[in-house]
């Protein structure tokens, strides 16, 4: 899933080999945008928006990369399935990570003709689940199977440059990266049911921060940070998102209870660009929208509430010796 940068429309891929949109500008009331957008010939991996949102592009297990703004233009040059796509923010360039063993980058300046700039090799070859690139666009990070983190210098990404890899952590395949907004701190989800954290103020030393969230119950499908970098979202086969306050990614906590709902693995987050909706994905075929907004959701609370909690129904409800107080005045 991906937010439009302008947070009104929501891009959902999905197994059916389609891609749907909404808007979302209303999150109580979303709205589908036509209808789908279809072409993969197989399940529908990875998204991502451009900068100025013009431009969607989509990864697939047909082995391809598309790009929509209709028509859309189809990329080829993967030899396997195609799991993650990402924008640089800062340039013209889309990185591609696939079960081919490769990240690839292209130079989208021109949607419609796209070029490629050259591929990254992982050594050993494995499949490249998540790509990622750092705000400041001069930095992309790449997880999978073996289940080493890599970070490159792609300040010219004609000429990538390997910086090597993160400390040992996980144990089981890295299914997602994520970058904080500052850029300081690395999210990295794996199968081993843990999300670890890494200081990469300087990319050419990451260090391991001393916190290990590890209080999911299946594979971490999903992270994401909120646009303020103060909240981290975790998504699981466990079926539950989490959330923590990573103000201090030193020492993260936890905040309030799992988010449940979905009745399958959870396999992507997202948060809007104000930070105000979190949409999750899952296996049970639904999209689900969160409030994150504390002040909005007990203003629509109370909005429903205000007028049933009269003083009749206060007593009736068992509060007969406690003094009148509606929670919403």
């Amino acid at each position: 899933m991906a937010f439009s940068p302008d947070g009104r429309t929501l891009a959902v891929g999905s197994d059916d080999q389609k891609v749907r949109l909404w808007n979302v500008t209303d999150p109580s009331h979303p709205i589908a945008l036509g209808p789908p957008l279809a072409g993969h010939g197989s399940y529908v991996n990875a998204l991502a928006f451009s900068p100025d949102g013009r431009t969607l592009a989509t990864a697939g297990s047909d082995d391809t990369v598309r790009l929509w703004n209709i028509p859309a233009t189809l990329m080829t040059g993967h030899t396997n399935s195609v799991f993650s796509v990402a924008f640089n923010h800062h340039d013209h360039t889309l990185a591609t990570g696939s079960a081919d063993g490769t990240v690839r980058l292209w130079n989208v300046s021109d949607p419609t003709h796209p070029r490629p700039l050259g591929q990254l090799l992982p050594s050993p070859p494995q499949r490249v689940r998540a790509v990622v690139f750092s705000p400041d666009g001069h930095i992309l990070a790449s997880g999978g199977d073996d289940p080493m983190v890599r970070l490159w210098n792609v300040s010219d990404p004609t000429h990538p440059i390997s910086l090597g890899q993160l400390p040992p952590g996980h144990t089981k395949p890295v299914n997602t990266v994520a970058f904080s907004p500052d850029g300081h701190t690395l999210a990295t989800g794996s199968r081993d049911h843990t999300i670890r954290l890494w200081n990469v103020t300087d990319p050419t030393h990451p260090t391991s921060l001393s916190q290990l969230l590890s209080d999911h119950a299946d594979s971490v499908n999903a992270v994401a940070f909120s646009p303020d970098g103060h909240t981290l979202a975790t998504a699981s086969r466990d079926q539950t998102i989490r959330l923590w306050n990573v103000t201090d990614p030193a020492h993260p906590l936890q905040l309030g209870e799992p988010l449940t709902g979905h009745t399958g693995f959870v396999d992507a987050v997202a948060f809007s660009p104000d930070g105000y909706t979190l949409a999750s994905g899952g296996r049970d075929h639904t999209v689900r929208l969160w409030e994150m907004n504390v002040d909005q959701a007990i203003q629509r609370i109370c909005t429903t509430t205000r007028n049933a909690l009269t003083p009749d129904t206060w007593k009736f409800n068992g509060s007969p010796n406690v003094p009148y107080s509606p929670p919403c005045p």
